[in-house]
């Protein structure tokens, strides 16, 4: 990997080969040099679907590759956790039910049950 400082002048000025290198990386099944492990590297990008309130879809792939790279579900379900003060309640009460479904546990039906069990 460059030098850090290097990397993010270049990314500041949207340096064309830098982001075609990573981009290109990434279509082939690469880390892009993020100098992360892979179990890391599916958690930032958990993480990153979570910030960018992301489609229920996008959601599956993250969460394969995150379990493909060692992550446990706990791990996962970690990244609500840690993403909860820096991006507020209402950001992480819309991914929790995305999450659930993408590790296999439907949250809305869980929420039903609870309901009918209750009343």
């Amino acid at each position: 990997m460059e030098e850090p400082g290097r990397v993010l002048r270049r990314l500041a000025i949207g340096d064309d080969a830098l982001l075609h290198h990573v981009l290109a990386a990434e279509k082939a099944g690469h880390q892009s040099g993020s100098a992360l492990d892979p179990k890391t590297h599916a958690l930032v990008r958990v993480s990153t679907l979570i910030a960018m309130d992301a489609a229920e879809p996008s959601y599956l792939w993250a969460v394969d590759a995150a379990r493909a790279a060692g992550a446990s579900d706990e791990e996962v379900v970690g990244c609500l956790l840690a993403a909860l003060p820096v991006l507020g309640v209402a950001r992480v009460v819309c991914a929790a039910p995305k999450l659930g479904l993408a590790l296999g546990y439907d949250v809305g039906a869980a929420l039903e049950r609870a309901d009918l069990l209750a009343g």
